[in-house]
């Protein structure tokens, strides 16, 4: 079943509230409503439209059985975007984007067997067994920091379907991985970026909590729905 999109919930949530004009991008000027002062206000009507077009891509990709990867690592968003994530079993990063996340596979896989392994010997008593409390410690803080890089990744296998991204100056390196591979890219735009590497552009404002909570919860019912098809497939072909 379609999302449905709301456009006054996106007046209210403030998404329209763009940038001061002297920091916009000429790129953005047809999801552009008009001026307020000394800000752009962003056309709602566009932001529709741009969710129109991302939500069904979205519920497909997610009924192929195909992970989005929720990319956001700007303090004030991160913690949102992490939670919606793991509440869908989704892959995120929301740490630092570290060189290679998507495009070195053979370096990242490495590094998150290392991962499994520790910490499957940590579980199971193994390390008890042979190291003294401070050498645990060490493990400790070891899994820690592999965690704090690849935890959002840890079962992400391949490339993903998708790559969601809420700060495109932010995570640039993000997207230019992305078009390295294909991976289609679906972000939410400010009025200061430029959109012509997106693939599904989602005009709106990218640090209004209110607002950005908003996008997400239509990503979420999009992924949701696509899950309900595959679950659906799944039981006809049992």
């Amino acid at each position: 079943m379609a999302v449905e999109v709301d456009i006054k919930q996106l007046l209210e949530a403030g998404v329209h509230f763009g940038h001061k004009t002297s920091r916009w991008h000429p790129k953005m000027a047809p999801y552009i409503h008009s001026k307020r002062q000394d800000s752009h206000i962003i056309d709602l009507t566009k932001t529709v439209e741009g969710l129109e077009k991302a939500l069904p891509f979205i519920t497909a990709t997610a009924a192929a059985g195909k992970p989005i990867l929720f990319v956001a690592t700007k303090k004030q968003t991160k913690d949102i975007v992490r939670a919606t994530a793991e509440s869908l079993n989704q892959p995120y990063v929301t740490e630092r984007w570290l060189g290679g996340m998507l495009t070195n596979v053979n370096t990242v896989t490495a590094q998150i067997k290392k991962l499994k392994d520790l910490e499957r010997n940590m579980a199971s008593g193994a390390f008890e067994k042979k190291y003294n409390k401070l050498e645990i410690q060490r493990f400790q803080e070891e899994i820690d920091e592999l965690n704090k890089k690849y935890s959002g990744v840890k079962d992400l296998s391949g490339k993903p379907g998708a790559v969601f991204l809420i700060d495109v100056l932010g995570d640039v390196n993000a997207i230019n991985e992305a078009k390295t591979l294909g991976v289609p890219v679906i972000a939410l735009a400010d009025t200061n970026v430029d959109p012509t590497r997106i693939d599904y552009v989602i005009p709106g404002n990218d640090d209004a909590i209110k607002g950005v909570q908003l996008i997400l919860d239509y990503v979420a019912k999009a992924i949701e729905a696509g899950k309900g098809v595959s679950k659906k497939d799944k039981e006809g072909e049992a």
